[in-house]
């Protein structure tokens, strides 16, 4: 599936006068794909089919991310993306729900989970949770010199300066050596970022890394306290989020259930599809 067959496919939900693109596919256990920043549910096309064999899929692109709205003149925060997935989910139905999630999307499921433990009445039921590379420990993590200028005041003039070619260098970066995007997954990648004006919002979006750190220890009990069955699968030469981090997360969660695949990036779901695969339906089915 090329990303115009992605979009052509994919429908869209109402969120306080947003639109928020959305995909659903399959029969079975709902699970739903949380992606990361700054790119897009097409993160997951890769795996989306096999997926789709097994579960029934839900995924969306987040407010400001993809094919989904991205007001200027709003304040984004971890916070509203969650209830957007909880106002997406209740409207299909769906209460009960595994997820599988990647960068950014794991900081929105560490707030489902801090909710889950906080709420006697949390709307959703989460049965499982799978995570790919992200920064869920701030001590753990370290940005790239593109995302801490982001932060800066300079950010919202750096945003006029980004393309795809700056896209191109950071991603070289971190993804791993023998498993770099290719051409054509940069320029669906970059496409999806500058959709509607994404440029725009990329300096409100990042914002999110510093609500790491204010939510840091709220976001590791929610890890750390929640009796709910969870993996990471890991990048490990990812240099923002790799195997330090995977090192961390088994130091700091009780009977921590950690994959590393040994020469994948940041982006376990793009580069090694089928491994990731492989480990996810293993967790699934309990081996």
């Amino acid at each position: 599936m090329n990303l115009q067959d992605w979009k052509n496919s994919g429908l869209y939900f109402n969120y306080k006068n947003h639109e928020i693109f959305y995909k659903k596919e399959g029969k079975g256990d709902p699970l739903i794909l949380v992606h990361g920043f700054p790119t897009s549910s097409w993160d997951w096309h890769k795996i989306w089919h096999r997926l789709v064999d097994h579960y029934q899929v839900y995924t969306i692109d987040m407010l400001g991310f993809g094919f989904s709205s991205k007001p200027e003149d709003f304040v984004y925060t971890i916070g509203v993306q969650v209830d957007i997935w909880e106002a997406f989910l209740l409207s299909q139905g769906i209460s009960s729900i595994h997820i599988l999630a990647h960068d950014y999307g794991d900081t929105v499921v560490q707030e489902m989970l801090a909710r889950t433990k906080e709420k006697d009445m949390y709307p959703l039921h989460i049965n499982s949770v799978c995570f790919l590379n992200g920064g869920m420990f701030p001590e753990t993590n370290f940005p790239t010199l593109t995302q801490k200028l982001l932060l800066t005041p300079l950010g919202g003039l750096l945003k006029h300066f980004m393309g795809r070619h700056t896209l191109a260098k950071n991603f070289k970066k971190i993804f791993g050596k023998d498993t770099q995007a290719s051409k054509q997954e940069i320029d669906d990648f970059w496409e999806t970022i500058a959709y509607n004006s994404g440029k725009n919002v990329i300096p409100k979006l990042i914002k999110y890394l510093k609500e790491r750190k204010v939510y840091k220890i709220r976001w590791r009990e929610a890890l750390q306290y929640t009796d709910i069955p969870k993996r990471l699968i890991n990048g490990g030469v990812d240099p923002i989020s790799g195997k330090h981090m995977a090192t961390f997360y088994k130091e700091n969660i009780p009977d921590a259930d950690v994959v590393i695949l040994e020469t994948i990036g940041h982006y376990p779901q793009t580069e090694a599809p089928n491994e990731v695969l492989h480990h996810y339906f293993k967790f699934r089915n309990n081996e």
